[in-house]
């Protein structure tokens, strides 16, 4: 009896203390090669922040062919940096998958082999006790002998009890894991989704690229003269859509807009620098051909391209457009219109890329697309507008909002609003600090 429980109680350590050496060194390895990617990352952050202060530099100086085309080579490496780091950000979410299931595996085999250990240890403890005091006393030789028995199987208790403590905090330990697979698993999904999105944004950064070739010749002369034609034609656009909108006559009740205040909207940006305010900015009255003596109906944020744009609240996409497909390069560009269930509707333009579609939910803080420099643009970055919901709609070819551009001889597919039906954006956004 006593050499049995003596057998039981070792099989009972080595099933509960042994790790699974070869399983542990995998783990191992992994986490090493996690932490060599993070290392990785960081750098390639570092260096894509170096692209952002060159950009920037590069844009601050004066507009010549040279200039644009440095832009668009910064951009292409700056997007080539930002490929690297969402595949590194795969590997490492990878390793990090692979190490939870080796982890796992081990907890769970763990729990398995001192479940089994421990059942078989109650069996027996349980059929120790139905043996009378003189059995077991008998069954020891000397008093000495049986005392120590006895002093053994109290050790035998308190260590069954501890190891029953540390299944529940084994069980404890493999949930945990098991929702941080699940997390992993959706940084996973997430980042590939990214990576697509960025190679697309490549290929619409060398379009560019080559349009510019293909337009300029590499003529500074020719490059002047295109810019020059851009401009003329956007303020003739401009004041387009300034007399359409002044004959727009709507009535908004004050009740059916939210009251002013931080964080009503989110910004879309996560990283925030405003390079052009809401309505008669220095800008806009310097240039009143552009803005039509009304001021900016929105305001502009610096973002290089690729920049992830996020929903300023939850809403539903009224509807997407790109104005270069029929007036290239002289208004919008690809453009986002989000209706709010606030009385308000937000317009995201100059995007590189649109991810949503008329008629999808977005949730706060949702990336609905990547800031670009399509449209009329002197640079990357994002044009923001908000509107009152009931001011604004989208243009139609036919109908009661029908608006065919004599500037652009086409249909223009744009939101367009009555003027009381732009509203300063900082008048509901979170405080921006620059």
């Amino acid at each position: 009896m006593r050499k049995t429980l003596f057998a039981l109680f070792s099989v009972f350590i080595l099933a509960t203390l042994v790790p699974l050496s070869a399983s542990a060194g995998i783990i191992d390895e992994l986490q090493q090669k996690i932490a060599e990617r993070t290392h990785e990352i960081m750098r390639l952050e570092g260096e894509i922040k170096g692209y952002h202060e060159e950009l920037d530099r590069t844009a601050a100086q004066a507009t010549s062919f040279a200039n644009a085309l440095k832009q668009l080579e910064l951009t292409d490496k700056k997007l080539g940096t930002d490929i690297r780091v969402t595949e590194t950000k795969i590997a490492s979410a990878i390793d990090s998958i692979t190490a939870l299931k080796f982890d796992i595996d081990i907890t769970g085999a763990r729990i398995g082999d001192s479940s089994k250990t421990l059942k078989k240890a109650i069996r027996d403890r349980n059929e120790l006790e139905r043996h009378s005091l003189v059995e077991i006393m008998l069954a020891n030789p000397t008093f000495s002998s049986f005392w120590s028995f006895v002093a053994y199987l109290d050790i035998f208790q308190t260590t069954v009890e501890s190891h029953l403590q540390g299944l529940k905090e084994m069980k404890a330990s493999l949930e945990n894991k098991e929702v941080r697979m699940t997390t992993e698993k959706a940084v996973l999904l997430a980042s590939k989704g990214r990576l697509l999105d960025q190679k697309e944004i490549v290929l619409v950064n060398k379009e560019t690229k080559e349009r510019l070739l293909s337009d300029t010749r590499n003529k500074e002369s020719l490059y002047q003269e295109l810019l020059e034609g851009r401009l003329a034609k956007k303020e003739a656009l401009e004041q387009e859509i300034a007399d359409f909108e002044e004959r727009l006559r709507v009535q908004i009740d004050p009740a059916s807009l939210p009251e002013t205040g931080s964080g009503v909207l989110a910004w879309p940006f996560e990283s925030v620098a405003i390079t052009q305010y809401f309505g008669n900015t220095p800008f806009a009255s310097a240039n009143p051909q552009v803005y039509n003596g009304a001021g900016h109906n929105g305001i502009d944020l610096r973002g290089a391209i690729g920049t992830p744009v996020l929903a300023a609240a939850n809403g539903i996409v009224v509807d997407v457009g790109n104005t270069d497909e029929q007036c290239l390069q002289v208004s919008y560009g690809k453009w986002i219109l989000v209706r709010h269930y606030n009385g308000l509707s937000t317009l995201y333009a100059h995007l590189a890329l649109s991810k949503v579609a008329p008629g999808q939910e977005v949730a706060r803080g949702e990336v609905i697309g990547y800031s670009g420099n399509s449209g009329y643009s002197t640079g990357p970055h994002l044009h923001f507008t908000v509107y009152a919901t009931a001011a604004v709609s989208v243009s139609e070819p036919s109908g009661p909002n029908k608006y065919v551009s004599k500037i652009c001889g086409t249909y223009l597919k744009l939101p367009l609003a009555a003027r009381n039906g732009y509203l300063n954006p900082l008048s509901y956004l979170p405080e921006s600090g620059n």
